[in-house]
């Protein structure tokens, strides 16, 4: 028998499906591997901030600062390797660790001084904004060879297609994302605080440590993500990845996560990714919309399963009952 706590996955990836395959029927060339490669090619980063972000939102949290991390990261490496000629071998570590310690912060502060998720990611997300225009109010171009390898450099697949070295480090972070949250004892401890936390302190389990790893892993992802986008852009500038915290959060809904918590699924997010990348495709295609139409699908789309869950969830109360 098919579980109904997978349902909002399959309506998910049938939405996907279905979405595509329109976009095959209308337009020529559409239908093609490269086409998907292509998907995962301009939102590598976004599927990487959003595996952390499932990982935050299954606690019953949320990290709003994720794409000032993004926009910080780019700062500082533009900044490090091209104005003061670092290395990157040394850059790339740096900001990870900084994302990474960004992350834990606001997860202590969140425990310990027990603030609402959303305040203290909010003071982070203009905190880490704020802090790329000390670095510099302009864009700063990269012209390292290293990051012009990493941005042109394409891994050739049998058939023809390509995918770039992003694309290879986010589905890295996907299959490590699904292997935390299914198969460790630290992922159950995720899902037991998204559950009830109350009942997670009862049960003995480290709530304190499990929270704080919980923001720490998303400013890692963020951080990850930003040293990806650096890749894709050449460049660090203060308002780059501007809203991607609500694409990532939208992606994870669509993907079938309960904001409330203790639901959620990283494959889910992963198609929820794609859903975002084959609507921004399909306007591509079709040339006379604006891109603005993308925002307009996606809020549908988040409307549509915020109603679709609640259903379930009073479905499934009910069954209880």
């Amino acid at each position: 028998m098919f579980k109904q706590k997978y349902l909002s996955i399959a309506v998910t990836v049938f939405l996907f499906a279905v979405m595509f395959l329109a976009g095959a029927f209308r337009y020529t060339g559409f239908f093609s591997l490269q086409v998907i490669f292509n998907l995962l090619i301009d939102n590598a980063f976004l599927l990487i901030v959003a595996v952390g972000m499932t990982l935050v939102i299954v606690t019953g949290g949320i990290d709003l600062s994720v794409g000032s991390v993004i926009a910080l990261t780019t700062m500082v490496s533009a900044s490090l390797v091209q104005d003061h000629g670092w290395s990157p071998a040394i850059v790339i570590p740096l900001v990870l660790v900084m994302g990474s310690l960004f992350g834990w912060g606001m997860g202590a502060v969140i425990h310990y001084f027990k603030i609402q998720p959303f305040i203290v990611t909010l003071a982070g997300m203009f905190l880490a904004r704020g802090l790329c225009y000390v670095i510099s109010i302009n864009t700063i171009t990269i012209e390292d060879p290293f990051y012009a390898k990493m941005a042109q450099t394409k891994i050739h697949l049998p058939g023809g297609s390509f995918i770039s070295i992003s694309v290879l480090i986010a589905l890295i972070v996907v299959s490590a994302g699904l292997y935390i949250a299914h198969y460790t004892r630290f992922g159950r401890n995720i899902y037991a605080l998204g559950g009830s936390e109350q009942s997670a302190l009862l049960m003995g389990l480290p709530v304190a440590r499990t929270k704080i790893a919980v923001y720490t892993l998303s400013g890692f992802c963020s951080a990850l993500a930003g040293v990806v986008f650096t890749f894709y852009m050449l460049s660090g500038y203060g308002l780059h990845a501007m809203g991607l915290e609500l694409d990532a959060i939208a992606s994870v809904v669509i993907g079938g996560t309960l904001l409330t918590g203790g639901v959620g699924y990283i494959f889910g997010t992963f198609f929820g990714v794609l859903i975002q990348g084959v609507i921004q495709t399909i306007i591509s295609f079709e040339g006379t919309l604006s891109s603005w139409w993308t925002k307009i699908v996606i809020g549908l789309l988040l409307f549509l399963f915020i109603l679709f869950q609640r259903v379930l969830s009073a479905r499934q109360a009910t069954q209880k009952l």
